[in-house]
């Protein structure tokens, strides 16, 4: 086995020659025979092993086993304990996507923090196929059917190509001491579902079940290369990154509405799943106006677009404005609509109200919250001035400042809303057509000109 997993880590390109590798240790049987491998050809490691409390003093025990190997070696051991059940409480996750999010994290401090190049996690050959099987049976594309890869970032997979068998068989030739977490007999767990129940049935349709898998895997992880070449080619010949959003082509769109896996692959990065593929497609097809959201992203069609934004960035804090009938998404405008500008036309003086050149302005324009850094040139001035310094100087009370909504075109302020414009869009005498935009008083906390 150690030469099998020198050449899988030689054919996978997983190490350089130099790299400090920061080995993952739980104390499990994976792990262990991992750490020794790594021990006996003389890498340069590290030990991290995260104490998760969940399992009373058989986690201390798993700490001390760990601890030990790694003062008999004399090898660099990183600990630390989480309250895992209190942060899953807290985030509302499961405990194991709880511990998962919490030892991954570590793990890069660590890395980062002591001059480590690589983490080393224990993931053997049935860890991949057990995942591809999840995956099949939650629904999935073709990198959910790929499986684990052997690196992914700074992550290596040493053991994946390793049946657990083949560990067990190493740890029993070299008596290898470890710990069993007896929670991996617990069918409750669906990745123990999987193991107990279902492996053994196709075991006995296909006794070679984890290599035919691994194998199909790679087949997978091949065709998903392939395939992301040509959707990534496909996103950036119909696509196009503005400030606060990305555009996608309708025209072009509709070519691949009958074929739902281009559609899903396309939008599968703004929280596209396999149930929203259907009102995804609606939207594509409906009305300006229409959307979906997702648990990241929000999609909305505007005429012949799909303006795609970040949901953090959308919700309450942030409005896409698709055109001069469309103000009244946000709460705070009562009006707005095209006006002809003439000589007699006489612009107000009201700064709930704002009169700008309709032709200085671009669609869609977004309304959202002020932010550290904003900046523009205030009516008058041909100079411009941080949003900041403009509220310092007009005394406005950090109540005054997180109740500031702005106006803004193409990346730039056209207005503070029931404040003041901006200098580069106001009516000149060679302005035809004016966009003439009406706040209400009473639902926006505004300073009045001082």
């Amino acid at each position: 086995m150690i030469e099998e997993f020198k050449k899988f880590i030689t054919e996978n390109n997983l190490i350089s020659p130099g790299d400090k590798i920061l080995l993952a240790v739980s104390g499990g049987i994976d792990s262990m025979v991992m750490a020794h491998l790594f021990q006996m050809l003389d890498y340069t490691i590290g030990i991290a092993h995260c104490n998760f409390t969940l399992r009373a003093g058989d986690s201390d025990k798993d700490e001390e086993l760990v601890r030990q190997f790694a003062s008999e070696y004399r090898i660099p051991f990183y600990l630390t304990r989480f309250e895992t059940k209190i942060f899953a409480k807290q985030n509302k996750l499961s405990i194991q996507m709880a511990a998962r999010e919490l030892r991954y994290k570590w793990f890069e401090e660590i890395r980062d923090n002591n001059g480590y190049n690589l983490i080393a996690v224990a993931h053997n050959l049935n860890d991949n196929i057990e995942t591809l099987l999840i995956n099949l049976a939650r629904g999935t594309g073709l990198t959910g059917m790929a499986g684990m890869k052997p690196v992914s970032n700074r992550i290596i997979r040493p053991l994946l190509f390793a049946t657990r068998q083949d560990i067990l068989d190493f740890r029993n030739h070299f008596n290898i001491s470890f710990r069993e977490d007896k929670s991996n007999a617990d069918t409750k767990y669906v990745r123990n579902k999987i193991r107990h129940l279902i492996i053994p049935v196709l075991k006995d349709i296909n006794p070679s079940i984890e290599t035919t898998l691994n194998e199909t895997a790679e087949r997978f992880a091949g065709f998903n290369e392939i395939v992301s070449t040509y959707i990534s080619q496909l996103r950036e010949s119909i696509s196009d990154e503005k400030d606060q959003f990305t555009t996608l082509n309708i025209s072009r769109l509709k070519k691949y509405l009958l074929n739902k896996a281009v559609i899903f692959e396309l939008f599968k990065p703004y929280g596209i799943t396999n149930s929203l593929i259907i009102s995804l497609i609606k939207v594509i097809e409906g009305k300006t106006g229409s959307q979906i959201i997702t648990e990241t992203h929000r999609i909305i069609k505007n005429r012949k677009e799909i303006l795609v934004s970040d949901k953090k960035n959308s919700n309450e804090t942030q409005y896409i404005i698709l055109d001069d009938q469309n103000f009244g998404v946000f709460p705070g405008i009562s009006s707005a609509k095209n006006v002809r500008i003439t000589e007699t036309f006489e612009i107000p003086s009201d700064p709930h109200v704002a009169c700008i050149d309709s032709q200085k302005v671009t669609f869609p324009m977004i309304i959202r919250k002020w932010k550290a850094g904003d900046h523009f040139y205030p009516l008058g001035m041909n100079q411009k001035k941080k949003l900041s310094d403009y509220f310092i100087d007009n005394k406005y009370s950090k109540l005054d400042k997180e109740n500031i909504y702005i106006l803004e075109s193409a990346g730039k302020i056209v207005w503070i809303i029931g404040e003041r414009i901006d200098e580069r869009f106001k009516i000149t005498g060679s302005t035809k057509k004016g966009l003439l935009i009406k706040s209400k008083r009473k639902e926006l906390i505004i300073k009045p000109i001082r």
